[in-house]
């Protein structure tokens, strides 16, 4: 306020000598000053003397003598009128050196703000190199020559004098997208800065990816970028999509940013096993927990069918607890190991272990899947239905559960029942 009342001092001051009006814009001196588009105020107003001193009163008649700058000239004279530029914490190098006329002409211009140049892009590439407007896919701010949309050209509070910080900057226009940023699991990048995974200015890759599908997440998560190219067993679905087919790249409201519970999107793909389920009346307990993932690692692993842990894909092997290891994270790993037990299963005549009966066998242990669904199934204790016995046939299964014991009708073997109270002798 003290510069600005010393300003319009100056100008009642000089008015008074009958410089400020006269002299300066005749068809001998200055004849085009006042004739741009955008005209710096005082030389609209005529009012030369708000910026110009002058200590020879023949100067109107003599070319080649210029006016000396008020207040010395520099940041100080336009801070008599503007308010300053240079208060934040990271100050645009024009600013603090006090050269605003690098950017501004301080008499009139063809260019909003008195602009040096056409447009704010030709302005900055007059000093930063201009390679943000070389490739495929430009921001829109940067392909019209707007950085000023983003970039405050004086003065900011954050680095690179950004008009707001992190995802608030883009947020400014991307309002369409901010829900997307607000669920439950946001992505880390996301949560420091857009600009981990886009390119403000521009890029090769769409959306204005620092890379192409996979490789841009393989930036970060370098330890699935080996799992999946060093897997076995690959998922089908990272053959042929990128990660974002099943994960949101900015956040979810499911773990690890999964676009829907983990059951549902798996069964976008899965349709068979989602109507297998759909229609059983007994689910086995991770598919009733929505845990694909208990036994599945979905980018890929050494095992069949991407499963995390060992289980044998044939029917008939030699029974090792090791073999089934994926069962065993759950169940317990001893209960085919005794031949006899009171405690280890329910699955017994008497004290006769039938899990031992049918599994720990050498060569012709038969496998978990022999008698029970993995996935899901209309039988107590999900025993199947049918199990497949090489190509042409499959074993019909039907079992009836009693309250201590249960009876088989099998196509291995006759009917046969089990008692743990009272033993059925065969």
């Amino acid at each position: 306020m003290r510069l600005l009342a010393a300003a319009a001092a100056l100008v009642l001051l000089l008015a008074g000598t009958g410089l400020a009006q006269e002299g300066c814009v005749t068809d001998q001196c200055h004849s085009n000053m006042g004739k741009a588009t955008y005209v710096h105020g005082p030389v609209g107003a005529g009012q030369c003397v708000v910026c110009h001193e002058d200590g020879n009163p023949d100067h109107p008649t003599k070319s080649g003598q210029d006016f000396k700058l008020a207040f010395g000239g520099g940041k100080e004279l336009c801070y008599a009128c503007h308010d300053r530029k240079d208060a934040n914490r990271t100050v645009h190098k024009p600013v603090a050196t006090g050269d605003c006329v690098a950017c501004h002409d301080p008499h009139q211009s063809d260019a909003e703000l008195q602009l040096k140049k056409p447009t704010t892009s030709e302005l900055c590439f007059s000093c930063h190199e201009n390679n943000k407007t070389n490739k495929s896919f430009v921001h829109g701010p940067v392909a019209a020559g707007d950085c000023n949309i983003c970039h405050n050209p004086h003065s900011s509070p954050y680095p690179n004098l950004t008009e707001e910080k992190g995802a608030e900057l883009c947020l400014l226009c991307h309002i369409d997208r901010k829900e997307e940023f607000t669920r439950k699991y946001v992505h880390k990048p996301v949560e420091e800065d857009c600009t981990n995974c886009h390119n403000a200015h521009a890029t090769d890759a769409k959306y204005m990816l620092y890379g192409e599908g996979k490789e841009l997440c393989y930036r970060c998560h370098k330890e699935k970028k080996k799992q999946i190219e060093e897997a076995v067993v690959q998922h089908t679905a990272l053959k042929k999509e990128s990660c974002t087919a099943c994960h949101t790249p900015h956040s979810s409201n499911y773990p690890r940013q999964l676009k829907s519970p983990t059951k549902d999107l798996c069964f976008t793909c899965h349709t068979a096993m989602a109507e297998k389920i759909k229609n059983s009346k007994y689910l086995h307990g991770p598919v009733k927990q929505n845990d694909c993932y208990a036994c599945h690692d979905p980018h890929g692993t050494n095992y069949a069918k991407i499963l995390k842990k060992p289980f044998p894909a044939q029917f008939y092997m030699p029974y090792k607890t090791e073999n089934y290891a994926l069962c065993f994270d759950c169940h317990n790993k001893d209960i085919a190991l005794n031949e006899f037990t009171t405690k280890l299963t329910d699955f017994r005549n008497g004290d006769r272990n039938l899990h031992f009966l049918h599994v720990n066998k050498d060569p012709k242990g038969r496998s978990c899947k022999a008698c029970h669904e993995v996935h899901a199934g209309n039988q107590e204790k999900h025993i199947r239905k049918e199990v497949p016995f090489g190509k042409m046939w499959k074993l019909p299964i039907n079992y009836t559960k009693t309250p201590t014991g249960g009876r088989c009708v099998v196509g291995c073997h006759k009917p046969k029942e089990y008692d743990r109270e009272n033993p059925v002798v065969y």
